[in-house]
């Protein structure tokens, strides 16, 4: 790749600066903002040129699904976050999922995947994956003794969330890698809950990391986006070959808007974080509320072990109101300012139900497995006076 202008050496820097600072390159320009590049293609001094491009002899750049100056500054920044060598960026986060793990698998490998999954990270592991003839051996996340019995020869890679969505399980992910290191398989983390600001996973023993930059990264609600995390060799040499040719490659715009959220991500985090701890306290205490779950609080499963690898409890509170569909619907339509959105890591407050929307598709049996029963919703906290999501909160429960 290219350089537009000398990066500023980092050496030393903290995680704040380098979310505001880090990977960025200046045209002779001098821009303070990262410049957006929109443009498809680039063009060469001569023809010997573009052929030491393709050929990999020249580090400029080809085309935009390969890679863009405005998207390269992104994955660099996202890499120097996570603490990986390197990144690489996708339209959305399930691109980001599905070229992670479809990039090193081919029929006859095996897959040891947690049960408790996003809607559509299951689809892929229940549907897709089996399709091409790969086995996939579902497992108890939570329970150390399932990965073990399930990884063997033959296992290529594990894959889970932590914390879980919607159910917020927690997983001990040194543990995990270490029963996955000891058959040489890699470990996938969808660690779009937590955010680089509150876990770094690639320190705590995953191979790979993947992010929905559509939630928290962006922060607002405007772009799609997702990225894949690892080391240099796993990134160019298995998941680029993948992403350049089936071309899941995100735009530049998108990569601009992802580059200035990261500039605000941990203080986003922060907030998110205070206000969710304080919400979640009200709903344990509430009488319309039969079950709390919360990472940062003492009362959830998994507390002791999230709070040994995250800094915080995270901005999402998953809570069972007391009844069943009608009664958990009666109190989502009596919410007068948080909103009913499938979406998540917004800057306003966004509240779902998994059963009819998110985790529809999974069998009911599956949702009761997992804990998702028909008064289950997810609140992911925003930014808006905490008193504010209290009251609305409150008056609609009044209601049920």
């Amino acid at each position: 790749m290219a350089d537009l202008g000398k990066r500023k050496d980092h050496a030393g820097w903290k995680r704040q600066t380098l979310a505001v600072r880090g990977g960025q390159m200046r045209s002779n320009f001098q821009e303070t903002s990262e410049a957006l590049y929109l443009t498809s293609g680039y063009v060469y001094d001569n023809p010997e040129q573009a052929e030491a491009r393709f050929k990999g002899e020249d580090n400029g750049f080809q085309y935009s699904r390969f890679g863009n100056p405005t998207v390269a500054m992104f994955e660099d920044r996202m890499a120097l976050l996570e603490g990986a060598e390197k990144a690489m960026a996708t339209a959305t986060g399930m691109a980001a999922v599905n070229a992670a793990l479809m990039c090193q698998l081919k029929a006859g490998d095996h897959v040891v995947a947690a049960r408790a999954l996003f809607g559509s990270c299951r689809y892929i592991v229940d549907e897709i994956l089996p399709r091409f003839g790969v086995e996939v051996t579902l497992v108890d996340g939570q329970d150390i003794g399932q990965w073990k019995k399930a990884v063997r020869k033959g296992t290529v890679c594990a894959f889970l969330e932590t914390p879980s969505n919607p159910m917020l399980e927690i997983i001990d992910l040194r543990a995990v890698s270490e029963v996955v290191h000891s058959v040489g398989a890699r470990l996938v983390i969808d660690n779009a809950f937590a955010t680089p600001s509150l876990q770094r996973a690639i320190g705590l023993g995953a191979d790979i990391v993947v992010y929905s930059a559509t939630k928290h990264i962006d922060g607002q609600g405007r772009c799609l986006g997702g990225a894949v995390l690892g080391s240099k060799d796993f990134i160019e040499n298995t998941l680029k070959p993948f992403i350049r040719n089936t071309g899941p490659s995100i735009s530049p715009f998108n990569a601009w808007v992802m580059l200035k959220g990261l500039e605000t991500l941990d203080l986003r985090i922060e907030r998110h974080c205070r206000s969710a701890l304080t919400v979640a306290k009200f709903l344990e205490k509430h009488k319309k509320v039969t079950r709390t779950l919360y990472p940062g609080l003492p009362s959830h499963p998994g507390h002791a072990i999230a709070m040994g690898q995250m800094e915080a409890g995270g901005g999402m509170i998953t809570f069972d109101v007391k009844g069943a569909k009608a009664e958990t619907f009666a109190f989502l339509r009596a919410l007068k300012l948080v909103d009913i959105s499938n979406n998540l890591g917004d800057s306003k407050s966004l509240i779902t139900h998994p059963a009819t929307t998110t985790h529809q598709r999974i069998a009911e049996a599956e949702r009761t497995y997992l804990g998702i029963f028909p008064g289950t919703v997810r609140i992911s906290v925003g930014l808006e006076d905490v008193d504010d999501i209290l009251h609305d909160l409150d008056q609609a429960l009044a209601q049920v």
